[in-house]
């Protein structure tokens, strides 16, 4: 599923837990597709706190807490880490990431939390759902089989990697548009993953957010850039990637395009999808300015002068999920969505 589709999913299972009609959910996927980020993503939106048990790295009794002596009684210490309804507040999310990496014995202990919502004498709050995360087998992660009494406490979901969905993502956090114009130049390289090649460093949605970390950390450093990319999305992609962003010298000016003025579309694909991204942020950078409106209309303009009208509608699609609705109050998306009509690609 989509991560866009996932969010939804996630969101309902979130405040059914108050209604008590809460199903723990367990997300499917490669390392570095997003599982984690998107359960952060849930948590933040709902403005509530997200308790991340990394299962891996336990030993039973990290869930089951320590017994101690109470006068002639024997009792357990709760971990700390659990949710407390008086620490955490009434409300929040328990992940449980890295389950399929559990030993055995930890995995025992996770079954009964996620089956009774209770360990021992510790009982989770009624208001915090449970989500988890594994990789699958075949993912050369270390796995272990999940037994099936657990794996039916669990709704379950793959998580897809989404062009779309991460572009958005990006926008919204920031991300060089120089990545995000060279990922819609070469969409498959969004997520390459061969187990069988057993590489150290790949593409994916995550490693990809390195990249523009070391970006902007070494972009004025020629002599070690090509070297830092490739560290992050591996050998070929960091060649790529490099080459492509040393072509952009050749891009027109930005913000001329932005202020009005006439700019030609440049020849090569490369760059006609370098000035796409580079519009969408500058669509995102003037809102709230004076100009606004005035802006995002220049840039909805040159959405015509594409020679393919597909370049443009991707790019007005895009500053659609960016900036919203407001794009359709100008006037001058009634005349691009008017020429493109007969594409009937734009997704609305």
């Amino acid at each position: 599923m989509r991560p866009a589709h996932l969010q939804t999913v996630l969101d309902k299972e979130f405040h059914s837990a108050v209604e008590g009609q809460h199903t723990p959910v367990m997300l499917w996927g490669a390392p570095g597709v997003g599982k984690s980020q998107i359960v952060a993503q849930v948590a933040e939106r709902n403005q509530v706190p997200m308790i991340d048990i990394r299962l891996s790295q336990m030993e039973p009794s990290d869930l089951r807490g320590i017994p101690f002596r109470n006068d002639s009684q024997v009792e357990w210490a709760i971990p700390a880490m659990l949710p407390d309804r008086q620490r955490h507040g009434e409300h929040g999310i328990l992940f449980l990431d890295e389950i399929t990496s559990a030993a055995p014995s930890v995995s025992a202990a996770a079954y009964q939390l996620i089956l009774d919502r209770r360990l021992g004498q510790y009982t989770i709050p009624p208001g915090w759902a449970i989500l988890a995360a594994g990789n699958r087998q075949g993912d050369r992660g270390v796995t272990y089989t999940m037994p099936a009494p657990l794996a039916n406490r669990f709704s379950h979901y793959a998580v897809d990697v989404n062009l779309d969905d991460w572009v958005a993502w990006a926008y919204a956090n920031q991300i060089d548009d120089r990545i995000i114009a060279f990922l819609r130049f070469r969409p498959d390289l969004i997520f390459e993953f061969d187990a069988a090649q057993n590489p150290m460093a790949f593409p994916t949605p995550r490693s990809w957010e390195y990249t523009h970390r070391a970006l902007s950390k070494f972009v004025q450093h020629n002599d070690v850039l090509l070297e830092t990319l490739q560290a992050c999305v591996g050998p070929a992609a960091g060649v790529e990637l490099n080459a492509f962003i040393a072509n952009l010298d050749q891009m027109p000016n930005i913000e001329d395009i932005v202020a009005g003025k006439e700019v030609p579309v440049p020849d090569e694909i490369d760059l006609q999808y370098a000035v796409a991204s580079a519009l969408v942020g500058q669509a995102i950078r003037v809102q709230n300015k004076d100009d606004e409106q005035r802006y995002h209309g220049n840039i909805l303009n040159y959405a015509n002068k594409f020679p393919q009208r597909e370049m443009g509608v991707m790019m007005i699609s895009d500053m659609h999920r960016a900036i919203g609705e407001k794009i359709f109050a100008l006037a001058e998306f009634s005349d691009w969505a008017e020429s493109v009509a007969d594409l009937m690609l734009y997704d609305a």
